[in-house]
């Protein structure tokens, strides 16, 4: 049974800051939330340009400060791995080994899906302008991969 039926939260008691990655060869969006109030926000995309934006990853890290790292594994829908399953894994690796943090693997399936309905409903709303691009929703992909995280830790 899970601790939070008993009134233990799986979060430590000390609030702390997780950054989320939503890996691909050509982007990678990032969001940020906190265990206090196990809300997401989308940060920013990068662009891979043929490889991992390590400076840009580092100067994240730097700011932000997180205590782990949660990045989203590709999947097919009926659970078998894709052709980045494989590299995601290992950029969750290197991301553990260059950083020190714990990396979380999370499902991402239809996590673009659902952000990208996010943000056309946001835009219906008034609340974003813009054409939504893909580097939107690599970021609020991001978000619902924490926001999974957050509703499923480990």
């Amino acid at each position: 049974m899970s601790g939070e039926k008993w009134g233990l939260s799986p979060f430590p008691a000390e609030p702390q800051l997780i950054l989320a990655f939503d890996y691909g060869t050509r982007r990678i969006g990032v969001a940020a939330g906190d265990t206090l109030t196990r809300t997401a926000r989308p940060l920013k995309t990068l662009d891979c340009h043929g490889s991992i934006p390590w400076a840009a990853i580092d100067k994240l890290i730097d700011e932000y400060r997180p205590a782990r790292l949660v990045v989203g594994l590709p999947c097919n829908m009926d659970g078998t791995p894709t052709s980045l399953t494989e590299s995601t894994r290992a950029f969750a690796r290197d991301l553990t080994a260059r950083y020190r943090l714990p990396a979380a693997l999370v499902d991402e399936r239809l996590s673009s899906r659902e952000a990208e309905a996010q943000l056309r409903d946001a835009r219906a709303q008034g609340l974003k302008r813009r054409r939504l691009t893909h580097a939107d929703v690599d970021m609020a992909a991001a978000k619902v991969l924490l926001e999974r995280w957050f509703d499923n830790p480990e």
